[in-house]
């Protein structure tokens, strides 16, 4: 069987969530795969910081580069539905997209496609309006409708999907995002440890949160949370800081003015970036991790926290009672004191940590890429027939 896949989401060359999703499946779909053939679609007009010398390693995959403007690539596509991506890649039985985004394809080939969450559903004030114009004009509704077989990465996401949208339960399967590998926890011992505490100047004892600086993810409930600890705990959180960390996204600028307003600001650490190898180690530096988060289609970082063995406080909402499970604990994205309540548990009471910790290693066992590929391959068979 000839598979196309589209992997335009690597244009930028940064990990962002898509990014790590497609990169991370594709390469245990491959390693998992030798039988079938493979042909990636991918655009970039101008130079592109895509790196694809990975893909060297699979006799069975190739790698197809065109050169059109992205903008009116995907206005040829949006109006006038051509050229077909399936004919430009010299034909295809299947064509899979690891993420929405504007195609034409002919009315033979199959489509299977990733849908991560209907956030921009939900929760459209939370995005800007040219990405709202942008999900209009896209029209994820009828994407769906086009897709032979559509991969929720969550029951949530799922459940979305045929509320919202009136999808066919049959022609949604739910595969889990994976976790790497690499996260786990350090020895205490290990030099690393300090030498990443000292090159991001990190205090001794700190909440953290890691994930994009916008009005979803619920960063000014965070910092409510942690002004009611120094002001309600001061005896045991005057030791604790609050170290936020990730990229800038829509209305970043609002959530930093309102940070640096806190009669706390002081102890309040902002960094922009975290190299990828270095995450491991502030989940392990942390204490406490917390994501209250308005709305989520999977949630990774909590269970890359989990996985490192970091206690987690998230939201009772959307995905993350499915991910998080009894794994950490789980709390009304609404209400700041009672995100700073869990947050002191942890924080000060073992018994609760060491209490969920069974709980947590039970919870990460449920999600890895490979498990992830191998439901893949049994859906292209399936879809194939």
């Amino acid at each position: 069987m000839r598979i196309g896949i589209d992997v335009r989401c690597f244009f930028g060359g940064r990990q962002t969530g898509v990014e790590e999703y497609a990169a991370n499946l594709l390469k245990n779909i491959f390693k998992e795969d030798k039988q079938n053939e493979y042909v990636l679609f991918f655009n970039a007009f101008k130079e592109s910081k895509a790196d694809f010398d990975w893909i060297k390693d699979y006799p069975n995959v190739k790698l197809k580069t065109f050169r059109f403007p992205n903008k009116l690539l995907n206005f040829l596509f949006w109006y006038f539905r051509y050229p077909q991506a399936d004919k430009m890649i010299g034909g295809v039985d299947l064509f899979f997209m690891p993420n929405m985004s504007f195609i034409a394809l002919s009315s033979e080939t199959k489509l299977i496609l990733s849908m991560h969450d209907l956030s921009f559903e939900y929760f459209p004030e939370t995005f800007s309006w040219k990405r709202r114009v942008w999900h209009w004009v896209l029209n994820p509704k009828s994407l769906c409708k086009r897709a032979e077989t559509i991969l929720a990465v969550s029951e949530s996401t799922k459940t979305d999907l045929i509320g919202k949208y009136g999808i066919s339960e049959d022609k949604i399967q739910v595969v889990y995002n994976g976790i790497s590998e690499k996260f786990k926890k350090i020895d205490r011992n290990n030099p690393e440890l300090l030498e990443i505490k000292d090159r991001y100047n990190l205090p001794f004892n700190f909440i953290f949160f890691l994930g994009t600086f916008e009005p979803r993810k619920n960063i000014i409930g965070i910092v409510k949370a942690y002004e009611w600890l120094r002001k309600n705990v001061p005896k045991n959180f005057d030791r604790y800081k609050l170290v936020i960390a990730g990229s800038r996204g829509w209305k970043s600028g609002e959530i930093i003015k309102a940070i640096r307003k806190s009669e706390f600001r002081d102890d309040i650490m902002l960094l922009n970036f975290i190299k990828e190898d270095d995450k491991v180690f502030f989940y392990n530096l942390a204490s406490v991790f917390v994501y209250p988060s308005f709305f989520e289609g999977f949630g990774i970082p909590p269970l890359e926290a989990m996985k490192s063995g970091l206690n987690v406080v998230a939201s009772n909402n959307s995905s993350l009672p499915e991910t998080v499970g009894s794994g950490g604990i789980l709390v009304d994205a609404d209400r700041p004191d009672e995100i700073a309540i869990a947050i002191k548990e942890l924080a000060l009471n073992k018994g609760i940590g060491d209490k969920i910790q069974k709980e947590k290693n039970r919870q990460i066992q449920k999600f890895s890429w490979a498990k992830s590929a191998r439901k893949f391959l049994k859906i292209i068979d399936d879809t194939s027939c």
